[in-house]
């Protein structure tokens, strides 16, 4: 079995002084140090050669495994294991070679300065990623901590709450959380103005308006939130299909004939890091796709130009595929053989040609076969009456 020899060590705005004696002697004892520029500053008097961060940085598993056998230190900061560098590395090098050295997380110091629990926040991170990806938080009363990208997230940030009718949400801005230079911003969405340090992280108490849009991350958002051509699966359709699909925590979907995106979208909002491919030939729809997932939170949404079933050869295999349109024998086929075990696969069906290929379908491979009918009031004249929408019919089952 292989024996540790990589040190992965959370260092907080204290500097060495912060550190356990154990961890300290760690790093005073190690021959390579490697790290960004804040963190070779705040661990500073060491005799070890130091590393900066690779170039790119998808290069910083390829430059620490040509150390292994060397006391090598990796410094991280705060909890290495929380929205840091220390989870990437533990993908890729076995982690019985690894020991972490946690120090508390600008999570927990930011909790402690709000007085918040941290089992009744949404702890998110927008650091390297999309901003947007936080929208899909925004809630009445939600508190959310926010490891952000730069000085200008938390106005960006504001933005976004203001324009949804959340103006009034409380923010506050804590830098150098644990060093002699901390300080604390306050103020409200709506009239954000401060200038922070680039190194922060942000606080926010939602705050709704009477007339705020309201955006649960349970599927079924109302129509009009996404552009449409008008052929996007409805809002009562959308959240029956969403049940079948089942999203879950980091899990792939395959949006085939993907339309203006809205069950990818859902898909995304609907659990922690689960992941969308959109295919769509028409670029019409693919722009109108793109231009919802930011609006609704869902900026790493994916989308592929292509027709089926050619567009899914050399894809991730998906969790859960989603065939909305371009409905044939030969995209089915190799729609599931590319499924995972335990893959949920729905197929909507709108014309009586698609209908007779799902219940060909049915009857060789079995799952649910369901009928959707849907009507909404609206008027009729000075009175009101049933509209109904097109049936659709659906099939549904679960690859074992």
């Amino acid at each position: 079995m292989s024996e540790p020899w990589l040190h992965i060590v959370g260092i907080g705005e204290d500097g060495m002084a912060g550190l356990l004696p154990a961890t300290r002697a760690v790093v005073e004892a190690a021959e390579i140090v490697i790290g960004g520029e804040r963190h070779h500053t705040l661990a500073d008097n060491l005799t070890a050669e130091r590393l900066s961060w690779p170039h790119p940085f998808n290069a910083l598993i390829g430059a620490i495994e040509d150390l292994r056998g060397r006391r090598v230190v990796v410094l991280a900061t705060g909890d290495p294991l929380w929205y840091s560098v220390g989870a990437r590395i533990g993908r890729e090098i076995d982690p019985v070679e690894i020991i972490y050295h946690p120090q508390l997380s600008a999570f927990q110091l930011a909790a402690a300065r709000m007085g918040w629990s941290l089992a009744d926040v949404e702890t998110l991170t927008v650091h390297g990623r999309p901003v947007e990806q936080m929208i899909a938080f925004i809630q009445p009363d939600a508190r959310l901590l926010i490891l952000t990208t730069g000085e200008e997230t938390p106005g960006q940030i504001a933005r976004f709450l203001t324009e949804r009718g959340f103006g009034g949400s409380r923010m506050t801005v804590l830098a150098a959380m644990g060093g002699k230079d901390e300080a604390r911003f306050d103020g409200l969405a709506e009239s954000w103005d401060h200038v922070v340090p680039a190194f922060n992280t942000l606080a926010v108490e939602c705050a709704a308006a009477q007339d705020a849009a309201l955006l649960p991350r349970v599927p079924g958002l109302a129509d009009d939130l996404f552009q449409s051509d008008g052929t996007m699966t409805k809002r009562e359709v959308r959240a029956a299909t969403l049940a079948k699909l089942m999203p879950m925590r980091g899990a792939l979907l395959w949006d085939v004939g993907c339309g203006s995106g809205s069950v990818a979208i859902e898909w995304m909002r609907a659990a922690r890091y689960a992941r969308a491919i959109g295919i769509e030939p028409r670029a019409d729809r693919r722009a109108m796709a793109a231009a919802n997932a930011l609006a609704l939170g869902a900026p790493k949404l994916e989308l592929v130009d292509g027709e089926v079933p050619h567009a899914l050869q050399g894809m991730d295999a998906p969790d859960a595929i989603f065939i909305g349109g371009g409905l044939s024998q030969e995209t089915f086929s190799a729609a599931w053989s590319a499924l995972r075990p335990l893959g949920r696969l729905v197929a909507n069906a709108v014309t009586l040609e698609s209908e007779t290929e799902l219940i060909a379908l049915h009857k060789e491979y079995g799952g649910d076969l369901a009928k959707l009918s849907v009507h909404r009031a609206e008027p009729v004249g000075g009175l009101t009456g049933w509209r109904p929408l097109m049936p659709v019919t659906q099939w549904s089952l679960v690859k074992r």
